[in-house]
């Protein structure tokens, strides 16, 4: 059980620090218009944080619910999407690799949750943080700066 709070802890210190990122226009001014992107990143975000909570309290059950919205998660319409896939260029596909990683995680995170196997849970969850991350860390600034201009 140690183990398994060490794993919680860790997950959630580091959706903690990373409390802001689901929005990736978390930067702009207030009343900035944004992409329907900020949206669906917005959603995912408020799914994570609850997630989360449920962790924290062993709810299996919310877990098991919230995971398939998150492995698959809204997409922008159809124009804006091609709109950024034509912005990411060649990298489209290390793009695509973070939606991909996030969606596989997320479901192992729901079926593990049906289990009831907080072990399991804790790790997939905390590889849908990591994929998050890392697309936030390679997009967010450039995508920000080429979208907004900021």
């Amino acid at each position: 059980m140690n183990h398994i709070k060490r794993r919680l802890f860790a997950a959630t210190a580091l959706l903690a620090a990373l409390a802001g990122a689901p929005a990736l226009h978390a930067h702009l001014p207030p009343g900035t218009p944004g992409m329907a992107l900020r949206g669906v990143m917005q959603k995912l975000g408020a799914d994570m944080q609850a997630v989360t909570g449920a962790i924290s309290i062993e709810d299996w059950a919310t877990v098991a619910q919230l995971a398939p919205g998150i492995a698959k998660h809204a997409e922008p319409p159809a124009e804006e999407k091609a709109l950024i896939i034509g912005w990411l260029g060649a990298e489209a596909g290390k793009f695509r690799g973070f939606d991909h990683q996030a969606h596989e995680a997320a479901s192992a995170m729901g079926e593990a949750a049906s289990r009831g196997d907080g072990t399991a849970v804790i790790a997939a969850f905390a590889r849908v943080q990591e994929s998050c991350l890392g697309c936030h860390q390679a997009y967010r600034k450039p995508f920000i700066e080429h979208f907004y201009g900021h």
